[in-house]
C-alpha cells in the first residue's frame, strides 16, 4: 500500500534515519559515551548531553505497543483504512517508532504482534514501515 506522505526536511540530525532504508538499514542515533539511543535523532545525546552521537543500524524488529485504525481520508489519494502503530524496537531500549503496519488486513493487527521493518521510498526518503512476522 503506497500512501502519499509529507516529506521530512532532511538535515544534519535526521538524514541517516530517513535515507538508511536505501541500504536496508534502520538507523537510530546512539551515543558513543553512554551507549543510549536517542530518537527522534538529535546532535546531542538526550541522556548525557554528549555530542559523541552517530547513527547505528538496529535489527529492525519489534512489537506493536499500541495502534489505531484510521478511517479518515486526510489526503487526496489516501487509501483507507490503515493502521497507525507505535512499535517498540528490539535491542533499542526506550525507542518507539510511530509508523504504519502494512501488507495485512487492518483487522489482523493486534497488541504485541511481532513486526519487521520494510521501507517505502518516496523522492529519496525511505519511510520505515512494518510488516507482521510469524
Amino acid at each position: 500500500m503506497t500512501l502519499p506522505r509529507p516529506l521530512p526536511r532532511l538535515d544534519q540530525e535526521n538524514t541517516a534515519f530517513w535515507t538508511g532504508g536505501g541500504e536496508g538499514r534502520l538507523n537510530i542515533t546512539k551515543c558513543g559515551d553512554c551507549g543510549q539511543f536517542t530518537h527522534p535523532p538529535r546532535l546531542l545525546c538526550r541522556h548525557c548531553q554528549s555530542e559523541n552521537v552517530a547513527p547505528e543500524a538496529v535489527p529492525g524488529t519489534g512489537t506493536v505497543d499500541s495502534f489505531t485504525i484510521n478511517h479518515q481520508p486526510w489526503a487526496k489519494g489516501l487509501e483507507v483504512p490503515y493502521v497507525i502503530a507505535r512499535v517498540k524496537l528490539d535491542g533499542v531500549p526506550g525507542v518507539y517508532l510511530t509508523t504504519n503496519i502494512v501488507d495485512c488486513p487492518v483487522e489482523a493487527v493486534d497488541f504485541d504482534d511481532r513486526v519487521r521493518v520494510t521501507f517505502e521510498e518516496q523522492d529519496g526518503v525511505f519511510f520505515p514501515l512494518f510488516r507482521k512476522v510469524d
